[in-house]
């Protein structure tokens, strides 16, 4: 039996009809419902506001350290004046001993204990190696860099300026040689200032834009449970229920319209406001997010339907955010990551949307540098579309017998 054009035509007015029946009504939940608002709108806007403020300063300075000076000698207290005059670490006590160090640094009053031996001039003037040792708080990983590099650094200086002086030169060329034979430039590359915010926080920017939406769709689907209570997700009375095409088209349409605003402002409004790294244009970035906003769409839509009450989604997807991190190769090596957790990062877009994104806005790479990255979020974005229509097409049918069977 063969269609008509005006029956196709009258199918395709009558989806269209649903899917916008459908995009109203959830639009209208967006709004009505405290919880489905804070997570759709206030948290994409506030929330990165507020991390990316935080951790502006990219760096750590002035960590306050503790000296024990067993040496005593010009030489240590040349040492100690340079650390001191570095702008990442400020000596603020000097101890007697280690014991005394150790007290300080479990009262948090110091993160870090210098300890110069006593016998360090001595060996330095014999032209032996001189020891200083560094005790770092580990509790937080930018104390220890500031300690640490700081240490390094004044001790490079120190033995280049020995070097110098104990050498037999008769220019100033052959001195600057001696201390330095190799030169070298440390530029950080993709990111010039060496910050934390530089290099995590674009992920972090990513991450918000998935947790937010399945957060909020997920409450928003617990919020038609228990309008609908006993009758599962779909009212079967509503003749613009009975098809599964137009719900999953309305409620993506009224997700995808929100987002696009917010997508716009996390990954170009937010690094413009803090002057994080941002090289790409804005062609291959809005070709890239497309299948990342799709694919986080259809993949909440999917995790909604599988959580029974709306809470149980804060709770997981609260749980997986840091390990979904991890998982994203930013910060932990992904040569790293055991093969069974990389392959569990392939369930979620944020694990190619955040590599694909740094790739295009920190490291400067072209839309093509990226292809593996943005095909598979449009597999995602295709694999979670037909399974969020599965799963919705079930709970129709569940809701539909069990209206049957209590004679609703």
């Amino acid at each position: 039996m063969q269609c008509s054009p005006m029956s196709i035509f009258h199918n395709i007015y009558q989806i269209v009809q649903d899917a916008c029946f459908i995009w109203r009504k959830e639009m209208q939940r967006v709004f009505k419902d405290e919880g489905v608002f804070l997570f759709f709108l206030v948290v994409p806007i506030a929330y990165p506001l507020i991390y990316s403020w935080i951790y502006n300063n990219e760096a750590v300075h002035e960590v306050p350290v503790v000296v024990v000076d067993d040496s005593h000698s010009a030489l240590s207290r040349q040492f100690i004046r340079m650390c001191d005059a570095s702008p990442d670490v400020r000596i603020a006590y000097y101890a007697q001993d280690l014991d005394e160090a150790k007290s300080l640094v479990s009262r948090q009053l110091v993160k870090g204990v210098y300890h110069i031996s006593s016998s360090f001039q001595t060996k330095l003037l014999r032209m032996e190696q001189g020891t200083i040792s560094v005790y770092c708080d580990m509790s937080m990983m930018l104390t220890y860099k500031a300690i640490f590099q700081t240490a390094q650094t004044v001790a490079m200086q120190m033995g280049s300026g020995l070097t110098t002086q104990l050498g037999d030169h008769y220019t100033k060329r052959e001195e600057v040689v001696s201390a330095r034979p190799l030169d070298y430039a440390d530029v950080p590359l993709f990111n010039p200032q060496g910050g934390y915010g530089s290099s995590v926080l674009p992920a972090v920017l990513m991450l918000i834009l998935q947790q937010t939406l399945v957060l909020g769709i997920g409450l928003s689907a617990g919020t038609a449970r228990d309008e609908n209570a006993h009758r599962h997700l779909i009212p079967v009375n509503a003749p613009h229920y009975e098809h599964t095409f137009p719900i999953v088209l309305g409620k993506f349409m009224c997700y995808f319209m929100i987002y696009a605003v917010m997508g716009a402002w996390l990954v170009t409004g937010v690094p413009r406001l803090f002057h994080f790294p941002q090289l790409a244009t804005w062609f291959p970035l809005l070709m890239f997010m497309i299948p990342y906003v799709i694919a986080c769409i259809f993949f909440g839509m999917l995790v909604s339907c599988m959580v029974r009450y709306r809470e149980n989604v804060m709770l997981l997807i609260v749980f997986v955010s840091i390990p979904l991190l991890f998982m994203s190769g930013v910060s932990w090596p992904q040569s790293n990551i055991p093969g069974m957790w990389q392959g569990v990062s392939w369930i979620f877009p944020s694990t190619f949307g955040i590599r694909g994104y740094i790739r295009l806005n920190s490291m400067g790479a072209a839309l093509h540098d990226v292809e593996f990255d943005y095909w598979i979020l449009w597999l995602q974005a295709v694999i979670y579309f037909i399974l969020a229509c599965c799963v919705y097409r079930f709970q129709y049918f569940m809701a539909k017998r069990h209206a049957k069977k209590y004679g609703e």
